[in-house]
């Protein structure tokens, strides 16, 4: 990677690629189970079907860092495993193999036989295996084929030979099989085409005469080498074979499949063949041939038959008949071939057919599917037709044979796998008003297609939603032995009881459990071998097994106000703050410790871990209290309840949860802590086993109310429920280990517990309201839900509404009958019985017809209709090709829907008979579209867009403008600014950047006053641009059609002069360089994520969060690019990537580095996907690393999980670190927020800051003079108050002079009604008393007591334009201290803040950074550079700072980068409850004062704007 590059961003996937391109079916975790192993894009999976639910479940999935082309399963004789065999992008052939122990692949041999990408004469495009495992043949599209030898040695282990050649030059593949010959020697069956006479024929009459040939390679295993064995033409149209069994369960040879027939063909047989039923009705073309394009063969005990599909999804089952002897056995010699049409399902990719009876659907496009035989169609009505009816011969004709296509019968469709293939457009927008923004995206095709929602989230299942008597309190379940298998009761407890219901076939009332009924619950246990205990406020309830109830009461006057327990101990707190520990002693009753450890504050919260196997109890019990802290006390028998650590917290904690979850980073288990507070954060700690520290915290805001904390189980492994206004889960990533917290999709709950029984093994029992609800949860692979709604068409692009939650679709089909032609087909007169059934389109596709369009707009309400609204045809054979949302200033800013279309569009060439713009009106606010008018162009629109009141449009390479008329669009401006085609636009100001097909982006700027277009920068690089969104005025983020991101930036000074306001005539006049524009764009950042991009913006997927760049790929991708903030950050994750690069090398042999330079070398990109690789490393090798780093491995774990923290919105945690162990503070008020949610949107704020204040842009707009300020405000000196004694050694120190004669002591006030112009404003209170020293450099504001107008005016009082501080005390600072020392201010002091956000955010900083030095004078000093620096930027003492020196750098010159010191003092104001005073102190800097440090740390700042 360039180290040059000045901007660096963080790539990481969302969501992997949903397309399967390839899939296998085996035994690869050496069961009898069999998986399935699919490849998405660079990513390989392997699931495991699930016959007895019917459903997929997702083991492991990986990425290898390379294309692969190929897959394919083999078995060595004797084994009960399969391996995997890989053909990529690497020039190597990969052997792994699945380690269920491990849960990962393993790879074992990796074989390098050509140059690495995707080559003609590479081999790597076609794999085929032998059925016995013997050998495989991995071949090129053109002339090279090897053939290796694969065998086990002495120690069973798999071995690989070098390779064997089989090339023939001038020769071209088109399919490759291994034959089933049983134990002879290996044969492969090749279909090739030698186009040796066609290469040296100029007329072209070779090329029609060249014949393909079905090709038998056979490996001689005696002699170890391959032959030609045989050769004999076949159809010219053959794209498929497949394998037929041989030996002892049928005759060998192959299937051939060819345009609109399948033959089938061996070297010693005859050939036979069946022509490929065509669908027969009145909207199909009776002569449209249909050719196959997936198959399977599935074998069955003396049997097998073949599925083969259709390119309109039809399957077909083929069958081939054998001669038999007299006793009914089959010779092997093929007596005819039969076909019949079986049923229909999507399009696929690859067709799998499961042993128990499942068929796997890998689909082209759209979702997946998991299919159930009913029947294999031997008994139904369906013609059959044979191979004894028609000619073998290719070369002869004969008669089509046709089928009606009906409802699925055979297969049941029982599970539908969430596939997002093709991407065509995403949005990213919050219109639910979620702390999360929802993505909203088009994808699908034909009547497939479909609109999604997808938000973050685990999808829950509901089992049971009952309502009770009255609302409870909490919910419990237990069992009744510690060996029983499910819960035998429910415990609900209410305020003034508590009921229990018993688990069975029926949920019912009990009443003879022992619990105690008339008082509420506070806990509930199954304890020892057969005993249960129910804590209730006033005593502890111990009930044996034979019902023998003994009672433990709690002292008088007091009662229990929190429990925890677990199968040994039980540890309640009394009201008079009193902990009381009890044990379980051998004879099965609970014995209590002697003595009482007394807490200093009330506990609101108690928890104990479970027993550890092997050991009698807990070692450990947290105490929460309302003094905001957190207690570790010892259990040890030696040092009972002693304490071994505390934690201080922003708020009281509201729930306790010691658990041992599993833990990337020492790869076994580790004890956590989960914390929840009032306050609704949740907080996750690792509590030491030994020692009782606590240290690495993480945190994470819920919601605002108290974070309640439940242990559950999922999947088998321990979770936290956490609940507050959102229901979470925490749980460790089946395949990572890393600790992921994700939102429920479900009702918020106030309690929850876990679940089992028969009916439900592993579920969730909760409370919402006055609702008791059963739920489980299914999947925790996938933390993203998807809420889809139908559309009709392939969509294209789709746009929102400005102001309501609609969006609007344009979709199209090529080569498909319109609606109004269909309807006209199906009404003519020549229609018979049976041909006029409308076929559902969803289940069998639209009626295909060549040169035809079919085309529509959507109104779509994916929030509260959840449907489409409205649907628009269009006729004429026109197809929508672009949309927009227009505000016209011509009509009073009202916003038009604008939709471009082409008619008779042919893609390629790329040619039509005209194009049109159609402009409807919104009405019923959005959900319907009335049409206004349409305007005729040349060329179909490619591209629109809003600009400055106007309509901007991209017509073949020219750049219009047009407005809207009466009766069509008027054309106000034009230019040619693009080679090619305008595919894309964006715009900023009057900048506009225009995307051309294949040219890269160009830079174009309007000038009103001349009405004119120019282009101004270009791309060095022809890029084939697919989308395209501007990161900030100068840098354009992109995606091409060949799988990369880029970010190009305009150079600052051609930017300044193509703003500067002229004619621009310097810019049409410049002499333009290489025939294009004058100047060129410099490339920022360069990556190859592989999948194409079809949308890219730039947006936050947290509330509060930075901005970030989301991007969606053809195949299903959605992935970001977070920006680096710091150099320090860079240099660790590149030094991070180049080990991991060496310790984890791609799994199919791809060099990682060369994988993502595939076309341009890699550059200012840091490869998150590989970092997250980390995580799965063995302890070793982290250590290894980390050894390299300088860090630990949780260190290095923790900023993986920083870096991020820009998807945190998606189940990561966010982490502060804090010391292991903090000293008691007293206790904190409770507060609405996390004060590190605050921390981070003031960051976020100040970086918006930062960037007006480099760029000296002017933040409020207005500019006002000195008698503004006379007029709307009143004067009054104080010559009697003198600054704070506290900042009195900072003035000394700095040299501000400070004696009386030096200082004004002015008020300004409000206190009376004033009259500006004919308006009157009432008195506001509001007041700016402040201390204005003229020094010359050391020129200072002092800022003691300051109310704005608009904090202290009554609710809907008008106030004077000019209210602000920052141009208040500048009018007066420019009064008091006059021309010469106005210019000159250095130093703003802010006196003894109180302000509430301010003090909290500094707390904030001093809690969350131990090393601060938060003491008297000289105090803390940050720069913007820093997040301390930003934050304090734009807190309400700062944002001023920020106004001030933007709004006026013309007179303060170059003193525009402010640094902040802070400081603290003891308050000598006896009634305040704080005991300090904090102080800032602004000092605004000029870069030539500063020395070579400062200056970098600037230079970062500039970066990172």
């Amino acid at each position: 990677m360039a180290t040059t590059s000045s901007m660096f961003m963080y790539s990481l996937t969302i969501q992997p690629p949903t397309s399967v391109t390839q899939a296998i079916l085996g035994q690869f975790a050496g069961t009898k189970e069999q998986q399935i192993v699919t490849a998405s894009g660079s990513r390989l999976t392997i699931h495991r079907p699930d016959p007895t639910q019917g459903k997929i479940t997702t083991i492991l999935s990986q990425d290898v860092f390379g294309i692969i082309r190929t897959l394919a399963a083999f078995r060595l004789a004797g084994s009960n495993k399969d391996y995997i065999i890989i053909g990529s992008d690497s020039g190597r052939i990969t052997i792994i193999e699945y380690v269920p122990t491990q849960n990962q692949f393993n790879r074992l041999h990796l074989e390098t036989f050509g140059k690495s990408g995707i080559r003609r004469v590479i081999p790597g495009q076609y794999l085929a295996v032998d059925p016995k495992g013997r050998a495989c043949l991995i071949a090129s599209a053109e002339k090279n084929k090897l053939v290796y030898v694969l065998n086990r040695n002495a120690q069973a282990e798999l071995t690989i030979s070098s390779p064997l050649e089989a090339h023939k030059p001038q020769t071209l593949v088109f399919a490759l099989v291994g034959l089933d010959v049983g134990y002879e020697n290996p044969v492969f069956a090749v279909l090739e085409v030698d186009y040796t006479e066609c290469d040296q024929d100029p007329t072209g009459q070779a090329f029609q005469e060249v014949e393909k040939s079905l090709v038998y390679y056979e490996l001689d295993l005696g002699l170890n080498h391959v032959v030609r064995k045989w050769s004999d033409p076949v159809d010219r149209t053959a794209n498929m074979l497949l394998q037929v069994p041989g030996g002892g369960d049928g005759p060998s040879g192959v299937l051939v499949c060819g345009l609109d027939n399948i033959t089938y063909r061996h070297s010693n047989q005859d050939a036979f063949r069946v022509p490929i039923p065509r669908r027969r009705g009145a909207t199909e073309n009776p002569e449209r041939k249909r050719c196959i394009t997936a198959g399977v063969m599935h074998k069955m005990r003396g049997a097998f038959f073949f599925l083969l599909q259709s390119e309109d999804g039809d399957l077909f089952k083929v069958t081939i008949d054998m001669i038999e002897v007299d006793n009914g056995q089959p010779t092997g010699e093929v007596k005819k071939l039969k076909i019949k049409y079986f049923d229909t399902v999507p399009i696929a990719s690859n067709l799998c057919i499961l042993k128990s009876g499942f068929l796997f659907v890998a689909s082209e496009t759209g979702n997946h599917h998991f299919y159930q035989f009913e029947k294999l169609g031997d008994d139904d009505n369906e013609t059959e037709y044979d191979s004894d009816s028609f000619p073998a011969d290719p070369t002869e004709a004969y008669t089509a044979v046709y089928f009606h296509p009906r409802s699925s019968e055979n297969v049941n469709l029982v599970e539908s796998i969430d596939s997002m293939n093709p991407q065509l457009d995403c949005k990213v927008a919050n219109l639910t008003d979620e702390d999360a923004p929802q993505i909203y995206s088009v994808c699908g095709s034909g009547a497939r297609s479909s609109f999604r929602m997808l938000k973050h989230g685990l999808e829950v299942n509901d089992i049971v939603d009952s309502e009770l008597p009255s609302v409870p309190a909490a919910v419990w379940t237990t069992k009744i032995t510690r060996d029983d298998e499910f819960d035998a009761y429910i415990v609900l407890s209410f305020d003034n009881g508590t009921l229990v219901l018993s688990i069975g076939e029926t949920v019912e009332e009990v009443t003879d459990t022992g619990f105690l009924s008339s008082a509420s619950t506070l806990a509930v246990q199954q304890l020892g071998e057969d005993a249960l205990i129910q804590v209730h406020p006033k005593g502890i309830r111990h009930i044996r097994a034979d019902r023998r109830v003994n009672e433990w009461p709690v002292p008088q006057h007091r009662s229990i106000v929190a429990a925890t327990t677990n199968e040994r101990q039980v540890a309640v707190a009394l009201s008079s703050g009193e902990i009381v520990y009890f044990e379980m002693d051998t004879d099965g009753s609970l014995a209590e410790y002697d003595e009482k450890r007394e807490m200093s504050g009330t506990v609101t919260c108690l928890s104990l871990g479970e027993v550890p196997e092997g050991r009698v109890r807990s070692q450990f019990l947290a105490v929460g209290c309302d003094d905001s802290t957190v207690r570790i006390l010892s259990l040890d028998p030696e040092s009972t309840l002693e304490n071994k650590s505390v934690q201080a917290l922003t708020s009281a904690p509201s729930a306790l949860s010691i658990m041992a979850m599993p833990d990337s980073t020492s790869g076994g288990s580790t004890l956590y802590l989960h914390i929840g507070l009032y306050s609704g954060v949740y907080l996750r700690t690792v509590l030491d086993e030994i020692t009782g520290e606590l240290s690495d915290t993480r945190t994470r805001f819920l919601g605002p109310k108290p974070a309640k904390l439940f242990k559950v189980s999922v999947k088998g492994e321990p979770a936290v429920l956490a609940l507050s206004s959102r229901s979470w889960l925490g749980y460790s990533d089946p395949q990572t280990k890393n600790f992921m917290l994700t939102p429920l999709s479900y009702v918020p709950l106030e309690w929850g517990s876990n679940f089992s029984s028969e009916q439900c093994t592993e579920g969730m029992v909760g409370i919402q309201g006055q609702n008791l609800r059963i739920f489980s949860i299914e999947k925790l692979g996938s933390n993203l839900l998807q809420q889809s709604i139908p559309l009709t068409y392939t969509p294209r692009r789709f746009v929102r509404h400005p102001e309501y939650p609609l969006f609007y679709t344009i979709e199209s089909d090529n080569n498909t009958l319109s609606i109004e032609t269909k309807q006209r087909l199906l009404n003519s007169e020549t229609v018979v019985n049976g041909d006029g059934v409308v076929l559902s389109p969803e289940e069998f596709g639209y009626p295909r017809a060549q040169g035809h369009w079919a085309s529509c707009i959507h109104v779509v309400d994916p929030i509260n209709a959840k449907a489409t609204l409205q649907q628009i045809d269009l006729t004429d054979n026109e197809a929508a090709t672009t949309i927009v949302a227009v505000s016209f200033s011509s009509q009073s800013d009202e916003t038009f829907l604008v939709v471009g279309t082409g008619k008779d569009v042919t893609v390629s060439p790329r040619t039509s008979s005209a194009g049109f713009i159609y402009i409807y009106r919104f009405l019923e606010d959005g959900k319907e579209l009335e049409f206004i008018h349409k305007t005729k162009t040349e060329q179909p629109p490619s591209a629109l867009l809003a600009f400055q009141g106007r309509l901007l449009a991209g017509i073949g390479n020219e750049l219009r403008i047009y407005d809207l008329g009466l009766k069509q669009l008027l054309r106000k401006c034009q230019a040619q600014v693009v080679p090619n085609l305008v595919v894309g636009l964006q715009t900023q100001g009057s900048r506009i950047i225009v995307s051309d097909v294949q040219e890269s982006i160009v830079y174009v700027v309007y000038k009103h006053q001349d009405n004119r277009l120019i282009p101004f920068v270009d791309d060095v690089v022809a890029r084939w641009t697919t989308c395209t969104t501007m990161v900030d005025y100068e840098t354009v983020a992109g995606g091409d059609k060949f799988g990369n991101l880029w970010l190009l930036r305009c150079p600052q000074k051609v930017s300044e002069e193509s703003d500067e306001d002229s004619s621009g005539g310097h810019l049409v006049h410049e002499r333009q360089y290489l025939q294009g524009a004058p100047n060129r764009l410099a490339l920022m950042c360069h990556f190859y994520p592989q999948d194409i991009p079809t949308s890219i913006q730039k947006t936050q997927l947290v509330a509060g969060g930075r901005d970030i760049l989301v991007w969606t790929g053809l195949q299903g991708t959605l992935g970001i690019l977070v920006p680096f903030v710091s150099r320090e950050d860079v240099d660790f994750f590149q030094t991070l990537e180049q080990h991991l690069r060496g310790e984890e090398a791609p799994l199919a042999g791809r060099d990682h580095l060369i994988y993502r330079s595939y076309y341009v070398p890699v550059k200012g990109m840091i490869d998150g996907d590989l970092c997250e690789r980390y995580s799965l490393l063995s302890n070793d090798k982290k250590q290894m690393i980390a050894g390299e780093l300088d860090r630990s491995v949780r260190e290095i774990e923790r900023k993986i999980s920083h870096a991020n923290e820009a998807a945190a919105s998606l189940g990561l945690m966010e982490t502060t670190p804090r010391s292991n162990v903090i000293a008691i503070i007293p206790a904190a008020p409770i507060i609405r927020r996390d004060d590190a949610q605050d921390f981070q949107t003031l960051v976020c704020k100040g970086e918006s800051l930062i960037d007006r204040v480099i760029r000296r842009t002017t933040l409020v707009g207005n500019v006002f003079k000195e008698s503004d300020l006379d007029a709307a405000w009143f004067w009054d000196e104080d010559e009697d108050f003198l600054p704070s004694p506290n900042i009195l050694p900072a003035l000394q120190d700095l040299g501000i002079p400070h004696d009386e004669e030096d200082v004004e002591f002015v008020e300004i006030n409000q206190n009376i009604a004033i009259k500006i112009g004919n308006q009157e404003y009432p008195p506001t209170g509001g007041r700016y008393h402040n201390a204005y020293i003229a020094a010359g450099p050391r020129s200072t504001i002092i800022a003691q007591r300051n109310f704005s107008p608009r904090l202290l005016a009554a609710p809907g009082q008008k106030i004077p334009q000019l209210h602000r501080w920052s141009d208040v005390v500048w009018l007066a600072w420019t009064l008091l201290a006059g021309n010469d020392d106005k210019g000159q201010l250095r130093y703003i002091i802010r006196e003894n803040i109180t302000t509430k956000l301010t003090r909290r955010i500094m707390e904030y900083i001093k809690r969350a950074r131990p090393d601060t030095n938060f003491l008297p004078w000289p105090g803390q000093l940050y720069d913007l550079a820093s997040d301390e620096g930003k934050a304090l930027l734009a807190s309400p003492h700062g944002v001023g700072i920020a106004y001030l020196v933007a709004d006026h750098s013309d007179v303060l010159g170059s003193k525009k980068y402010p640094v902040v010191c802070i400081f603290t003092a003891p308050t000598r104001d006896e009634g305040r409850e704080e005991k300090n005073d904090y102080y800032m102190i602004w000092e605004l800097r000029d870069p030539t004062e500063m020395d070579e440090m400062e200056l970098d740390r600037l230079r970062t700042c500039r970066d990172m704007i």
